[in-house]
């Protein structure tokens, strides 16, 4: 059985085995969806987050789960050599995302002019583990946009399969992990450029996670320009890439999360990358001309 539903901005999915159990497995993603958005989102004043990036340079005291997210997004950026950057909070809402897609999509594009400044780079968070606190220097700002949505959907997939006793898929807007028994020949997923209006190809996932990076949906117009999302730490722009979409199996949704985001910002590098740590991907460029990666099915 297959349940869809609003949550984060986007469309949460989940299918289970057993459809009998979905009802215990939806309370389980209810459950990690209200933790996420509690603790990293960038648009509600009440959240951890938002609480961080106020602080004006003073240290403070945050809970498990924003600390376990922050975990994530530096593992992130390491990963990436500073690619997939959690300080790019500042420059994405100077160049116009600094409120919710929806608000900024509506807003008039005309008389907008964005503004454009590099990150502050992910050296300059201080997360104390021992005290539970973080601190960033004055004007500094997170967004954990590149990662805390996949590590939400590992855990709750996780829980999920927990609650229910049975394999379930958990999609948090095209982030997919798996987890428990799956169905015999795995989990039938669909891959295109956006994960709300069909698929281009179809692919077979037993474990771990697959997530698409794509810069096709999240656009908005800034005078004679259109940005979008996919920010460049480097330059505080969006990233000029080859690339449309980056869709990625890995072990975890997170880590297909990271490689996905780092591929679009790697742009001509990214099929060597992807190759080199033997990370399945499929490519569109901009043209729709289509590259695979390291065993991505060559008819999916």
């Amino acid at each position: 059985m297959t349940v869809s539903f609003p949550a984060l901005g986007t469309t949460a999915t989940l299918s289970v085995v057993d459809p009998e159990r979905v009802t215990e497995a939806r309370a389980a993603l209810e459950h990690e969806l209200s933790l996420v958005d509690a603790a990293c989102s960038r648009f509600r004043g009440d959240s951890e987050l938002a609480r961080v990036n106020a602080a004006s340079g003073r240290r403070v005291a945050i809970g498990a789960y924003l600390a376990e997210a922050l975990h994530a997004a530096l593992r992130a950026a390491a990963m990436t050599s500073g690619l997939v950057d959690p300080t790019v909070g500042r420059s994405l809402r100077l160049a116009g995302y600094d409120a919710t897609f929806q608000l900024v999509r509506a807003r008039d594009g005309a008389t907008f002019r964005p503004q454009f400044e590099r990150a502050a780079g992910w050296g300059s968070i201080e997360l104390d583990d021992a005290q539970r606190t973080v601190r960033l220097p004055p004007g500094v700002e997170l967004d954990l946009g590149a990662t805390a949505k996949a590590f939400a959907a590992d855990r709750a997939a996780c829980a999920a399969a927990d609650a229910a006793g049975c394999g379930v898929l958990v999609s948090l807007g095209g982030d997919i992990a798996v987890a428990g028994d799956g169905p015999a020949g795995g989990w039938p997923i669909g891959v295109g450029d956006d994960h709300a209006a069909g698929s281009d190809c179809c692919i077979a996932v037993e474990t771990g996670g697959v997530a698409t990076s794509s810069i096709t949906v999240r656009r908005w117009r800034a005078g004679d320009a259109e940005l979008h999302h996919v920010i460049d730490p480097r330059t505080g722009r969006s990233a000029d890439t080859r690339w449309r979409t980056v869709t990625v199996a890995a072990a975890s949704c997170l880590d297909a999360n990271i490689a996905a985001t780092a591929a679009l910002l790697l742009d001509d590098a990214a099929p060597g990358w992807l190759a080199a740590r033997a990370l399945p991907a499929r490519l569109v460029a901009r043209d729709g001309t289509v590259e695979r990666s390291t065993g991505w099915p060559e008819a999916a």
